[in-house]
């Protein structure tokens, strides 16, 4: 950008998203953020109940959105709810891949087959077959923005993630080479890695009580747990234009945790 030219713009104005896992937490947080910087927004998941309600959420305020149930770990329902999305709403501009199962389970010797299946194919599986099912319109159109979502168990062996630390591992590593393979379209892959948020996933571990995040949240440099427009707005940069020289990267949305003495006490 030279001397005079204007900042690039935060705007999604005129833009088709897609938010996988986009009925709570922090595919909720990314949907509604986005619609209020003027995407229309697809949101997808396997309840449709919390899908309707993040959708009423976005029509409340002006702007189109589509609830669209889909299991990203079968092929079928990928391909259906890309189909879908570009009948309805146009083609896709912007993919966030969000959808993910629980992080905390057995460690390794502890897991079966059945829960290595169900950890790898939702959360790494999954972003794969919608990168699939999406990149090619955006080859095709020479432009588009892919946002992944991995965490900071990807970072460390934590003792009760194992799989979940393995699957996010792919997550960023597949971020990083396809980036590379898609630079040449104008295609940008990033991932954020966030730290701990507070959402019904991590509850489950918790303990959904003010007392219990407040604990967690002393571990933390910045002291508090993290909330999912934490990791909104940072996915709204990434998917703006504001970030047009930005690729291949993972971002740590952790309020310094990962470099942190409290990380050792938390996992």
């Amino acid at each position: 950008m030279t001397v005079g030219e204007s900042t690039p713009s935060l705007s999604l104005q005129g833009k088709v998203a897609l938010v996988t896992g986009g009925g709570t937490g922090i595919g909720k947080g990314i949907a509604l953020e986005f619609a209020r910087a003027g995407a229309v927004v697809a949101i997808s998941g396997r309840r449709i109940g919390p899908l309707e309600d993040v959708a009423k959420e976005i029509t409340d305020f002006g702007q189109r959105a589509l609830p669209v149930s889909a299991d990203v770990s079968k092929k079928t329902d990928v391909d259906n709810l890309v189909d879908t999305v570009d009948r309805d709403l146009g083609q896709i501009d912007i993919l966030v891949n969000n959808a993910a199962t629980g992080g905390q389970g057995p460690n390794m010797l502890g897991s079966d087959e059945d829960r290595w299946d169900e950890v790898i194919d939702i959360n790494l599986k999954g972003a794969y077959l919608c990168c699939h099912a999406v990149a090619p319109g955006m080859i095709e159109r020479g432009s588009g923005n892919i946002i992944n979502i991995s965490s900071i168990a990807s970072f460390f062996n934590s003792r009760g993630a194992r799989l979940y630390g393995i699957a996010k591992a792919g997550v960023n590593f597949m971020t990083t080479g396809l980036a590379q393979d898609l630079a040449p379209h104008n295609i940008r892959v990033n991932c954020i890695a966030p730290g701990t948020i507070q959402t019904d996933m991590l509850a489950i571990d918790v303990g959904d009580k003010p007392e219990n995040w407040e604990a967690v949240g002393k571990f933390v440099p910045l002291g508090r747990v993290g909330q999912p427009v934490d990791i909104a707005t940072v996915a709204l940069f990434l998917a703006s234009d504001a970030a047009n020289y930005v690729t291949s990267q993972i971002i740590s949305v952790d309020a310094g945790l990962t470099d942190s003495p409290g990380l050792g006490k938390m996992f």
